[in-house]
């Protein structure tokens, strides 16, 4: 009986540089509250956590301080910073302008995005059961972005995806901090995926301003 041939070594799986896991493992533990706010992190324990030595770790932090998420403290750590009330404010505030606009250009709305809207809602209806927040921030920010980039304006859509750490990392502040708010977000999305598929525009951006502009009643605060 012959032996079964050994892989072809371009098919063995390359792990992602040291830096680029020490980066991905920060900033997904940051955006799903693993690393909360006001949270120490070392050097130290990041190269122990991702198996690597501490010069990546550097690397890796250094970015994610550019992306506003952490701010370092030489020979301490770098601290995870907490969802600020002008961050909530100025995101609220684009979120607004972005997704109003788009709302109204979406009507007619296309069968393909109503079908994907009506998919994420019955996700995060699921993941809400399972109680996996985080799931259900990444399905709410989906939502709106399908309504953003069905009307075509590249540049828009590109402006709109660089709100997508923030929102997601706020998103789930809030329902840990708001639980209750959990199925009015649901009953409010069923609201646009019904207005957008009436046609009906003006009842869209009505309701757009509603669920999102909420969120401005938490300015007046950091959430933690």
């Amino acid at each position: 009986m012959s032996s079964a041939p050994p892989a072809a070594p371009g098919l063995q799986t390359k792990q992602p540089p040291a830096a680029e896991r020490v980066y991905t493992h920060v900033k997904e533990a940051v955006l799903h509250r693993h690393y909360e706010g006001g949270t120490l992190l070392t050097e130290g324990d990041l190269a122990e956590a991702v198996g690597v030595s501490r010069t990546p770790v550097r690397e890796a932090l250094l970015k994610l301080e550019a992306e506003g998420l952490l701010k370092l403290y030489p020979k301490k750590g770098a601290l995870v910073l907490a969802v600020s009330a002008q961050e909530i404010a100025d995101v609220v505030e684009t979120r607004l302008l972005v997704e109003k606009y788009a709302a109204t250009k979406a009507v007619p709305a296309s069968e393909r995005l109503l079908a994907r809207l009506a998919e994420l809602l019955d996700d995060m209806r699921r993941q809400a059961a399972a109680g996996d927040l985080a799931a259900v921030s990444v399905s709410d920010r989906a939502f709106h972005a399908e309504i953003v980039s069905s009307i075509g304006n590249q540049i828009l859509s590109r402006l709109y995806d660089q709100l997508r750490d923030r929102q997601l990392r706020m998103g789930v502040a809030v329902m840990h901090a708001h639980p209750d708010r959990i199925a009015k977000n649901h009953a409010e999305h069923a609201g646009i995926l019904e207005a957008l598929r009436s046609g009906d525009a003006d009842a869209a951006v009505e309701i757009i301003d509603q669920h999102i502009g909420w969120v401005r009643n938490l300015a007046q605060g950091d959430i933690r």
